[in-house]
Parts: C-alpha cells; structure tokens; sequence
C-alpha cells in the first residue's frame, strides 16, 4: 500500500475535517448510498461436445469479405462523389470479384434494365447514391442500393482506392430499412417469427480490407413497428431522403 502524505497545514487539516463532516451527514440522508444486493456469482462458459471436429466450410455464403475492383472507373483524386452511380453498377457487371460465390451476380432481368438504364431512367433498378466515411480514412465511400425482384435490395459499397474503384460490399436481401450509424451499415431484415426482426452491422475490417457482418441478431420490436412476415418477405425500401449526417449528393 502505498503511504499516504500527511497534511502540514492547518487550514488544510480543518478543511478536510468540514469536508469529512458533510460526508458522514450525508450517509444519512435519504440520497445516501444504498446496496444493490447480492452479486450474482459469475458462471465461466462450458464448451459442449469436445470430441466434436470443426467446421471447415462456412454452412452458407451472403457476400461477407468478398471485394472486386470496378473496371474503366478511375478515380484519381480519390472523391467518389463525382461518379456517375449508374456508370458504375453498369461497369461492376464485368468486374470479376476475388472470389466466385455469386453473391455479387444479379438476375438476368435485374441486368437488362440496368444496361437500359440511359434509354429507359424510369424502369432503372438503381437508386440514388450516399456517401459516407466507412474506412475511416477521411474520405467518403459511395453506398449504391440495386432493387431485384421479388422486392429485395443488392446494397453495394464502393471505395476509393490507387486512383481506380473497388467494391468492398455487396449483399442482397429482402430489407425493412438500410441506416448509416457512425462508420457502420446496419441492414434490418423481417424475421419469420412475428414481431422480431433481424439486424446486421456491416463495419469495416482493414485486415480483409472488406465490409464484414461485426454483429448480427434477432431482435424483438414494439408491436407498432413490428413487420408481418410474409413469403415474399416485402421491404420497404430506403428511405428516399438522406438521414442526418448522410450524404446523398455532392455538397
């Protein structure tokens, strides 16, 4: 323990004695400290079934860590905010991500309408653009959403990076709402079970160098927000106004 230093003064040893005073009076009061009861005691995890072998393969595959560089976009002074977000969904058909998982690939229809997306705007599947810092590097990436049928979302992130575009994101779902919380993209997602939802935080991971699922849980909502399940799993879509602090047009 270390030694405490003793007061020399005795203006300081009558203050501390007042302030001692107070204290103890307040002890007594009704706003005085009062227990929490018992601690519960703390239970250490149990792993089950030891004997049991690791999984190697994932059981499924929606796009986690799966990047591809935009080919013919260029990006020299690195401010995404200045492309055409149709030029780039059109160009990202002929990128060849770093993995082969399908996930990135759309629908034969899907593709149809965005190749015509100059000759017919009203029927073109991509919506507008956001922007925001996602890497944390002080520059903006751009947040590009898809409609697919069957009333879902592709929702694609883009980053600025050695003077051309890649794709650090790309997922698709039947969404409720697509938000923009501090560096992270959060995707909700109707639950099968009533009154629950699902709720997916894509955040940055500069190891993979890719958009990652950090966390991903079912929740339960009040019962006015609560979405019906449905087969056809219908979404909402985003919102057609920028939320604060989201960009979705150069400033």
């Amino acid at each position: 323990m270390r030694p405490h230093r003793r007061v020399q003064h005795r203006t300081a040893a009558a203050l501390g004695a007042v302030v001692g005073a107070v204290l103890l009076a307040g002890c007594g009061t009704s706003g005085g400290l009062r227990s929490a009861g018992a601690t519960p005691t703390a239970i250490g995890p149990a792993r089950l079934w030891p004997e049991l072998p690791p999984a190697s393969a994932a059981p499924y595959d929606y796009g986690e860590g799966e990047t591809a560089r935009i080919p013919g976009i260029e990006v020299p002074d690195g401010d995404v905010h200045r492309l055409d977000p149709v030029a780039v969904v059109q160009a990202g058909l002929k990128a060849r991500p770093n993995r082969s998982s399908g996930v990135a690939g759309l629908p034969a229809d899907t593709v149809r309408h965005i190749v015509a997306c100059r000759a017919e705007p009203a029927s073109c599947p991509v919506l507008q653009p956001y922007f925001r810092d996602l890497t944390g590097d002080g520059r903006d990436e751009m947040v590009l959403g898809v409609q697919l049928p069957g009333r879902q979302l592709s929702v694609r992130v883009y980053m600025a990076e050695a003077g051309g575009l890649t794709r650090i994101l790309s997922t698709a779902d039947a969404v409720i709402s697509v938000e923009l919380a501090g560096r992270d993209l959060i995707m909700r997602v109707p639950s099968a079970i009533t009154g629950y939802e699902y709720r997916t935080a894509w955040s940055w991971d500069g190891r993979q160098r890719a958009m990652l699922p950090t966390r991903d849980e079912i929740l339960r909502m009040p019962a006015s927000r609560a979405p019906q399940p449905t087969t056809a799993r219908p979404t909402t879509g985003p919102t057609a106004t920028p939320s604060v602090g989201v960009s979705a047009e150069r400033r």
